[in-house]
């Protein structure tokens, strides 16, 4: 399976259990699809999500269920005022029987780590996990620790006008690949959830839709995706007009770019196609550019400035 097209890697039995994961997720984050396919699109795409919201809407129960039906490793990091960056990476221990430093590896070695209030953290303990965003790695007393694959974060914002939260430096929002709220149910949905059976004990009966090496395959197949030469112009032109639009004091990068591209072909390969489409794009470019874009006081929200760079660039 490591050479071919997208539609002889992704076999038929892999699309059928791709889409029985987004289902089951779907049943326990009830009235979010949206939102569900955005975090199946970042955890196919390599990629992290920061989730900002109030507490209380949904964000643990999102990544919870998404870890127990794909089959990961998940781990929770309450963030808090005093939390040291030893205690999310670990620490290297002296073994006196040994005569040797031992490393006990911290919750961050996990497959699926919720971030839990990013924000409450002072930036010291924000930044620990920069290296292991971007490398997928830890380096701990000079020597590096390989974290598991896939690694995929779920961090949750409290809104920054809410007191005793740090804002993200820069550095830290780049590292993830969208940002997206949950907001609140629908009033079908919210009834449902109040009549219905405690989401933590239907978690903990969810069953893996994934077999073994399974969802390895499905996310190996993303790369195979094609993107024109005419898509990737749109994307192209989309970051120039980003670093030239009203207001915008930073565009995008580069790198904003790729990751605009990667996600979008995982988007199209969630909705059954192996060729991108400008309406991938145009669905995430938002949750992707927004909180990448650095906006003058007066210009409004990133959200707002980075949706009038979308309808601002026509599709060719």
């Amino acid at each position: 399976m490591a050479s071919g097209t997208a539609a002889s890697m992704l076999s038929q039995p892999l699309r059928n259990a791709l889409d029985r994961a987004q289902t089951q997720v779907n049943t326990l984050l009830l009235g979010k699809s949206h939102e569900v396919r955005l975090a199946f699109v970042a955890l196919l795409a390599d990629g992290h999500i920061l989730i900002e919201d109030l507490p209380g809407l949904g964000k643990t129960t999102l990544a919870h269920a998404l870890a127990a039906t794909v089959g990961l490793q998940f781990q929770r990091v309450q963030f808090t005022s005093d939390l040291l960056p030893a205690d999310i990476l670990g620490v290297s221990v002296f073994d006196a029987a040994r005569q040797a430093f031992e490393f006990h590896p911290g919750p961050v070695f996990t497959q699926v780590l919720l971030a839990d209030e990013i924000n409450r953290a002072p930036p010291r303990t924000q930044s620990a996990l920069l290296e292991a965003m971007a490398e997928h790695q830890v380096t701990i007393d000079g020597t590096t620790h390989a974290l598991p694959s896939p690694f995929f974060v779920i961090a949750t914002q409290n809104p920054v006008d809410l007191s005793g939260t740090y804002p993200l430096p820069d550095s830290q929002l780049d590292r993830f690949l969208l940002r997206l709220s949950l907001g609140y149910p629908g009033e079908d949905a919210e009834r449902e959830l109040l009549a219905g059976t405690d989401r933590r004990v239907l978690i903990a009966d969810v069953m893996p839709c994934f077999a073994d090496g399974e969802f390895d395959a499905v996310r190996a197949a993303v790369a195979q995706v094609h993107a024109s030469d005419a898509l990737i112009a749109y994307v192209q032109a989309l970051l120039a007009r980003s670093r030239r639009h009203p207001g915008v004091r930073v565009g995008l990068s580069p790198r904003a770019g790729l990751a605009l591209l990667r996600a979008s072909r995982a988007h199209a390969l969630l909705l059954g196609r192996l060729h991108v489409v400008p309406e991938d794009v145009q669905a995430l470019f938002c949750h992707v550019a927004s909180h990448r874009l650095v906006v003058d006081a007066d210009a409004g929200s990133d959200g707002a400035v980075a949706k009038a760079i979308l309808h601002s660039v026509p599709v060719d």
